[in-house]
């Protein structure tokens, strides 16, 4: 049997053990189903630090205080009221009220309060993991009536784009304030959102019910249970979107796009994204360790084929850290062009012979950065360098970046997507010194351009145009020193069943769906 039958006969007995779980699960009588065919799976369902594509579940379960609209092409992006009805900002930037919404309850039917929103947030930051950072000016929250809360701060920040986020920002149960990961991982759920978790196999899929009392609205045919369910075979994900045994995917081969858009049974959603692909590199170890050599690399990048034939040409250059759409994005960036001649004589000064080999890491559930890697590997043969592409489950390549660097991979691949809509996050996560790495997974380290980011998040609620061009100077930094390679950035391609009403896609929530809005 050859690959390619292999992989067909794979993709169809998952296929029929799919189906048969769906069926089961209409046969048992748990009403409108939402079924969702995720690439990659949710290491950590705890709201404190979860800070990966776990996102997508926890969306449906818990709540911030209030949520990011993006811009349209009629209207400006704006921030809208969640579990918060309004705030204030006092005009020194530094303290913000919020008045709570009144009438919601957790999960576990005790109210929403100031203290729970407190005591929420002052555990998310103890536990420190995460995207807890996103808290860091904040020196003190204070209870004054059951449905405000005051947040003190350090210096001026925008805390509403702050309690917008998409990590670290849920407010959750105070039963649950003692809880510790585990529990949590165990698919026990705290929060005030529209389902709550009924089933998690790690490594398999997340079902959640619908919550009774939802203080929200709940459409006319709403979906009453939602299954994620983790697909990491492109193929098979799109024989259950196709054959309706799915109801909403992404990631599948950008080749596949334009038969897919003839289906009617199917809508091809294609929007912008705040959504870059990366390469970091190990700047710890040797070669890499050397200018001109991640230099030469970054030269001897296919920028115009991998957007051409990896996205169809649905993506777009990359111009350093930030991606447009988000304030801070440096359209002029000096970022590098294809060019293997100039790759060649940098490598001959830092005396490269030819026989160099180095690892690439992506995860396995991203097509295209499999095709960015086939296509970077053959440009840097002829150049005598051997890349050795390196597929991994998510959790698997993370872990290995976050382990020792001197024993890691060469080059760390994956998309970043903001946690808040700021290029701080960007800057922050991914190129700031870390004792610990997180996702600063190319171990750069700076202090010049640390101080730059510092200096300009702190000045992002009270001088923008100044904390721009902070970050604009940091950014330039980085991609003088060539601590990665920017390859694309992504659009937002989602597919849904065409029966499905009540879509709307938002870039600042990466991959996420809002279930409760959808209707069939």
């Amino acid at each position: 049997m050859n690959r390619r039958n292999f992989l067909k006969t794979t993709a169809l007995a998952a296929l029929a053990a799919a189906g048969t779980r769906w069926n089961l699960a209409m046969a048992q009588g748990t009403g409108s189903i939402f079924t969702l065919a995720c690439p990659t799976s949710f290491p950590d369902l705890d709201p404190a630090t979860s800070f990966s594509n776990d996102g997508a579940v926890l969306a449906n379960v818990y709540e911030s205080l209030a949520r990011y609209i993006p811009a349209t092409d009629t209207t400006a992006a704006k921030i809208e009221p969640l579990l918060a009805t309004g705030w204030e900002v006092s005009e020194d930037g530094k303290t913000w009220t919020f008045t709570l919404r009144d009438g919601v309850t957790f999960h576990d039917g005790s109210p929403l309060t100031s203290e729970a929103v407190k005591g929420s947030i002052e555990r998310t930051k103890k536990i420190a993991g995460g995207a807890s950072f996103i808290w860091g000016p904040v020196t003190s929250i204070e209870t004054p009536e059951p449905l405000k809360v005051v947040f003190k701060l350090s210096e001026p920040q925008p805390l509403d784009l702050i309690a917008s986020a998409g990590f670290a920002a849920w407010i959750y149960a105070p039963s649950s304030f003692d809880k510790d990961n585990a529990w949590f991982n165990a698919g026990n759920d705290a929060g005030t959102g529209p389902f709550q978790i009924s089933r998690y196999e790690p490594g398999q899929r997340a079902v959640l019910e619908r919550a009774e009392g939802y203080w929200g609205e709940v459409p006319e045919g709403a979906f009453q249970t939602v299954s994620f369910e983790i697909v990491e075979d492109a193929t098979l994900a799109q024989n259950m979107i196709e054959s309706g045994q799915a109801d909403w995917t992404y990631s599948l081969p950008y080749e596949n796009l334009e038969a897919l858009k003839s289906n009617p049974d199917l809508n091809v959603v294609v929007n912008p994204s705040f959504e870059t692909l990366f390469g970091l590199y190990n700047v710890k170890r040797a070669p890499l360790d050397k200018l001109k050599v991640r230099q030469a690399l970054s030269l001897a990048f296919p920028y115009d084929d991998i957007i051409a034939a990896g996205t169809s040409g649905f993506a777009t250059r990359a111009k350093g850290v930030v991606p447009a759409g988000i304030w801070g994005h440096d359209a002029d960036a000096p970022v590098p062009k294809t060019d293997l001649e100039a790759a060649k004589a940098l490598l001959a000064e830092e005396g490269i012979e030819p026989g160099l080999e180095l690892t690439m890491t992506y995860s396995t559930s991203q097509a295209l950065e499999a095709v960015a890697g086939e296509l970077w590997k053959a440009n840097l043969e002829t150049l005598g360098i051997t890349l050795t592409l390196q597929p991994m489950a998510w959790e698997a390549q993370w872990q290995l970046g976050k382990s020792n660097p001197e024993a890691a991979q060469d080059i760390f691949v994956m998309f970043w997507w903001p946690t808040f809509v700021t290029p701080y996050d960007f800057l922050f996560n991914l190129f700031h010194s870390e004792e610990k790495p997180n996702f600063n997974l190319g171990y750069y380290s700076n202090a010049d351009v640390d101080a730059k980011i510092d200096e300009a998040a702190k000045l992002s609620g009270t001088d923008r145009a100044r904390a721009e061009a902070l970050f604009i100077e940091a950014q330039r930094k980085i991609i003088e020193e060539a601590a990665a390679v920017f390859m694309l950035d992504q659009p937002n391609i989602h597919v849904i069943r065409a029966d499905v009403k009540g879509y709307v896609d938002n870039p600042a929530y990466g991959h996420v769906n809002f279930v409760n809005k959808l209707s069939r």
